[in-house]
């Protein structure tokens, strides 16, 4: 064996190795592949900035709303108790459990931690046994001198091996960082579809409590017009009306039952939805009607916060998105470093199976194992122009993501504000409507006026309850809407791991 280094000693070897090969390594040509997007700020969305600063990945101060996360999120997490419907209430924590969707989310969290577990294990000291046992015939024209080359031998290896990989350039850790980022990102996901589904879950129960609503009043208008029917049959009978009026109103009865059986047609289509939420068929069979009126509106603030960005999970996802792929790149820079391992065994090598436990057999060794990259064909270039695209992707991803969540909050904003002014002027209208029906009922009852002004007056009456309970239905819908926006009451999880708590062998490294 050639002594390199005879005069230093063995203690200082590993860390001599590593200097030399950092002076090496500095011929690595990282330049001109660096991402080129930057993650939008409070201000560019209109929003005030958070007091707080934090970077992107690329060093780049980003007074981040997403970075900003509220110390006390306004919308409870479970928002939808405020409706006062204990029924709602139920099916929300029935969906929570068995909707199949939600599965498939926390199924991918637990993939993801997994595969941070491992991540966290590649900066750790392996050890593995090894027995082989081998019976071979020795060439007699290799290295082999009689009488071992030609002859039959038995083999036996019976060692321990072991390794640690030291993290000088931050490999181990930057993957480990990767693989954290990806983990709490399917985290976030999984928080963000159980938002969305208690969400959709109480838009179909609202969708349902409005058809049952539109349905009421059909029947009303059906009992309504068979009423009106029979006037319109005595007065016949009496010669005060013509049979066009009695066919009018005859007409009017065919009509009703339509929309009945269109409005039961609607309800079993909302509540075949529910129980698709749910995740159980005829879950809905054993639940009552839900009724409109009964369904207590809940306020919520009616402007959008300056640390929106920070309550929603969506966001927050691809926040942590943006922070693997920044991850992904610094270890797709540390490729161009060495590879430092320290490696030993100790056991037992022998001929012939019965001298593998003597003592004579035993063998050990220890040392470190290098490996530069020199020439890669542009290789780790291209991986990092790769994984640098990534980064880009990621980043402009949180970016659209961020504008649809500003865009989606001042959406549920402005139609909460407009409908409650609708509400106040359909009030007003509906009211009138009623008036003026009750006038030409009697008017026409008295004889003073004809059937089609009670028709005229009854099509603008049914038009207002309608309108009416669409726009109930809709407050309900658009505070469901606004709770969803503002993030369902969602907060970060304490659990949310990061690489802080990894520690191992590091040195600084930077590009010339």
């Amino acid at each position: 064996m050639i002594q390199l280094l005879p005069k230093v000693p063995r203690r200082a070897i590993v860390p001599a190795i590593a200097a030399s090969l950092l002076v090496l390594a500095g011929c690595a040509d990282m330049s001109g592949i660096d991402s080129q997007a930057r993650m939008r700020d409070a201000a560019s969305l209109g929003l005030a900035a958070p007091t707080s600063t934090a970077t992107n990945g690329n060093g780049d101060a980003n007074a981040n709303a997403a970075n900003a996360l509220p110390s006390q999120n306004p919308v409870d997490a479970q928002w939808w108790l405020r409706f006062g419907d204990p029924q709602l209430d139920r099916l929300i924590a029935q969906a929570v459990e068995g909707n199949p969707n939600l599965q498939v989310a926390k199924a991918r969290l637990t993939r993801a931690q997994a595969s941070a577990d491992v991540a966290e294990t590649a900066g750790k000291p392996t050890l593995n046994g090894q027995l082989d046992l081998t019976r071979q015939k020795f060439s007699s024209n290799y290295i082999y001198p009689a009488p071992l080359g030609g002859s039959i031998r038995e083999l036996g290896t019976l060692q321990l091996n072991g390794g640690w990989e030291l993290d000088f350039f931050g490999k181990n850790s930057s993957a480990l960082a990767t693989a954290l980022g990806a983990a709490n990102a399917a985290a976030a996901d999984a928080d963000a579809a159980r938002v969305m589904l208690a969400s959709n879950v109480a838009r179909s129960y609202v969708q349902w409590a409005r058809l049952q609503a539109q349905l009421d009043v059909a029947r009303r208008t059906l009992a309504q017009r068979e009423e009106t029917l029979r006037l319109v049959r005595d007065r016949v009978s009496a010669g005060l009306d013509t049979r066009l009026e009695l066919r009018q109103s005859e007409g009017g009865l065919p009509q009703a039952r339509q929309l009945i059986e269109s409005l039961n047609e609607q309800i079993a289509l909302a509540r075949h939805a529910l129980d698709a939420l749910v995740g159980q068929p005829n879950a809905s069979q054993s639940l009552t009607p839900p009724a409109l009126a009964a369904i207590h509106p809940i306020a919520l603030e009616a402007a959008i916060p300056a640390d929106l960005l920070g309550r929603r999970a969506d966001i927050a996802a691809a926040r942590y998105r943006v922070e693997a792929a920044t991850s992904d790149v610094a270890n797709a820079k540390t490729q161009f470093y060495p590879n430092i391992n320290l490696v030993a065994f100790a056991g037992f090598s022998s001929i012939g199976f019965d001298q593998l436990a003597k003592s004579g057999s035993a063998q050990w060794g220890v040392g470190p194992a290098v490996r530069l990259p020199i020439f890669e064909a542009g290789r780790l270039r291209a991986n990092l122009r790769g994984k640098s695209a990534d980064l880009d992707a990621a980043i402009e991803s949180y970016n659209v993501a961020v504008l649809d969540a500003v865009r989606d909050a001042s959406d549920q904003v402005a139609s909460a504000l407009s409908v409650q002014r609708q509400q106040a002027q359909q009030r007003d209208a509906q009211a009138a409507a009623e008036a003026a029906y009750e006038i030409a009922v009697q008017r026409y009852g008295a004889g003073l006026g004809n059937y089609l002004n009670v028709l005229t007056a009854e099509t603008a009456v049914l038009a207002q309850r309608r309108e009416g309970i669409d726009l109930a239905a809709r407050a309900l819908d658009t505070q469901v809407g606004l709770a969803r926006a503002l993030g369902g009451g969602w907060q970060p999880s304490p659990a949310d791991r990061t690489a802080s708590a990894y520690t191992a062998p590091r040195a600084t490294t930077s590009h010339p």
